[in-house]
């Protein structure tokens, strides 16, 4: 049987940012340290954050951020609702990001996940990027990964 393409979709309005936190409460239920809120959304949106919801015929699955910054796109995500994992649609999310800096004719991808996170370790290793380290500006609980783009 043939999975359904992802849809993935921009935030542009108030109402999208508060589908996609409506329809996301139960992805964060195991992650400790962050706070899925409507105004920590919004914060992030403010900060120059670009926010997707990545749809499952009508159903959002994930939420992506992603940010253009000295000619790279900086992206994090959302953990796939729990029925979705497994499935794939992680290395989509990762096609999504490349193809996107791609469009844009960036020079790198960081990908930020928590240091915890040894499923992301290995989808970032699996689509070939490389650990950083910590943010600079960050708690030690998140840590960055680049993929230079050829």
């Amino acid at each position: 049987m043939r999975r359904p393409r992802l849809q993935f979709e921009k935030a542009d309005k108030s109402a999208d940012l508060s589908d996609i936190y409506d329809h996301n409460l139960d992805v964060f239920s195991e992650s400790p340290g962050f706070d899925w809120t409507y105004e920590d959304i919004k914060q992030e949106v403010d900060s120059g954050w670009e926010l997707y919801s990545v749809k499952h015929l009508e159903d959002i699955i994930a939420a992506l951020f992603i940010r253009e910054e000295r000619n790279r796109l900086l992206t994090k995500n959302t953990a796939l609702k729990m029925n979705f994992q497994g499935s794939g649609y992680s290395h989509k999310i990762k096609e999504f990001f490349e193809d996107t800096a791609r469009r844009r004719r960036l020079s790198s991808i960081v990908h930020y996940c928590r240091i915890d996170d040894f499923r992301a370790y290995s989808l970032n290793e699996g689509h070939g990027y490389r650990k950083m380290g910590p943010p600079p500006d960050g708690d030690g609980q998140v840590v960055g990964w680049v993929k230079k783009l050829g």
